[in-house]
């Protein structure tokens, strides 16, 4: 009698084990939690055989796994660094070198594309026949020819076109452009010099401050300041001023010829150059493309109502259809931005010593650490990456249509 009341009794156990199973799986934000954790848990498990084998591997040729080479001399010269590097630094600061080269590039890229690609997308919708053809030509090229050819082809043009050094074009016998790059004066910064800085970023702030302070207003009241025109004298001519009244604190290193080459001042090399204007070119026709189809995007009532209430052409697209069209433009602008960065490590090619070229291209043939190389560069490129994309989904978030 007592086995049969203690297997009944572990039936009913199994039972309610079953149906608590049951109606745990069931639940559907149960499963899909469950559903992530056994993901998650089977990723890990692969990136962990992956990395385990690799290591095993690499200890079975005697290589073994570590990252102390970093500290070893690089022995390799950079012909672009703008802080102290020479061939006795560390694989460290050649990387940290060739990262500021990379973050230059793309940041200067992502400038000078936004500009253009802005000036094309308008162009595009120009009722001039010939501004409007001339537009469209110059994006379906660049578009549809690799970036790497565009690359080859401005270096080839400045290296071969521009004159030599003792031919070098003269600005005022201060700057000099030759097919050795672009040589300015360096500026020495004197004591008095920081308070014209500080008023700079005075100036700043006040621009920012004033220009939503004018924007409430207009909102209240429909007055409309001149914000540009306060911002330009509070950022530049105030500073500018003071800059002069305090006596010009800062001395310049102006770049003089010696020899085959000019010694002094700061060298913008034609490698930087060549794939600046490379990039920033390729990608201005991908973004005139997206700014025409945000613009086209705006309901052309808009552009008539503007019109109906007595505003400008200008006015009309700054106020009206360019803040609507943000809001189309801003996604897959993102993308282009990340075309750049990750689209900068083709500057190996014309001899730009970028990360991949430092860390990922003469260290890695230096010291066979081919997997710690790679890492690295990856690893740079994910974090250059996701803080671009969060930015512009911070930006994104800002300009979105809320609804009331």
């Amino acid at each position: 009698m007592s086995s049969q009341v203690s297997g009944h009794a572990e039936n009913v156990v199994t039972t309610d084990r079953r149906g608590l199973l049951s109606r745990i799986w069931n639940d559907k934000e149960t499963r899909s939690v469950i559903i992530q954790v056994l993901a998650l848990a089977l990723i890990c498990a692969f990136f962990a055989y992956i990395i385990r084998n690799a290591v095993v591997n690499l200890e079975a040729i005697g290589k073994g796994f570590s990252f102390d080479f970093l500290w070893q001399p690089a022995s390799y010269d950079i012909n672009q660094h703008l802080i102290e590097y020479t061939s006795r630094s560390s694989h460290f600061r050649a990387m940290i070198v060739g990262l500021i080269n990379t973050v230059l590039v793309a940041i200067a890229g992502i400038v000078l594309a936004t500009v253009l690609g802005f000036a094309l997308g308008v162009l595009r919708l120009s009722k001039n026949w010939l501004t409007n053809k001339l537009a469209h030509v110059y994006i379906e090229y660049m578009r549809n020819v690799p970036i790497l050819l565009h690359i080859l082809l401005v270096h080839g043009i400045i290296v071969h076109t521009l004159p030599r050094p003792k031919s070098a074009m003269n600005f005022g016998d201060t700057v000099f452009l030759s097919n050795r790059g672009l040589v300015s004066p360096t500026p020495h910064p004197e004591p008095l010099f920081w308070i014209v800085a500080a008023m700079f970023v005075a100036g700043v702030i006040f621009a920012i401050l004033f220009r939503r302070w004018a924007r409430r207003v207009q909102d209240q009241t429909g007055k409309i300041y001149p914000v540009f025109w306060i911002s330009l004298l509070a950022v530049i001519v105030v500073p500018v001023a003071l800059y002069f009244l305090l006596g010009s604190p800062i001395q310049w290193e102006v770049p003089a010829l010696k020899g085959f080459n000019f010694k002094g001042g700061w060298n913008i090399r034609p490698e930087f150059i060549a794939l600046w204007l490379a990039l920033s070119l390729y990608t201005a026709a991908f973004i005139g493309e997206i700014v025409r189809a945000g613009i086209t995007a705006v309901n052309y009532g808009q552009t008539e109502a503007s019109a109906a209430l007595g505003l400008s052409r200008g006015r009309t697209l700054n106020l009206v259809v360019i803040p609507q069209a943000l809001r189309v433009i801003v996604p897959p602008l993102s993308s282009q931005y990340l075309n750049i960065t990750k689209n900068s490590s083709l500057a190996i090619a014309i001899g730009y010593m970028d990360v991949t070229a430092t860390i990922g291209g003469i260290s890695l043939n230096q010291t066979g650490r081919e997997m710690e190389c790679m890492m690295i560069v990856m690893l740079i490129y994910l974090i250059l990456s996701l803080l671009i994309s969060t930015f512009m989904n911070w930006y994104n978030n800002r300009i979105k249509l809320v609804e009331r």
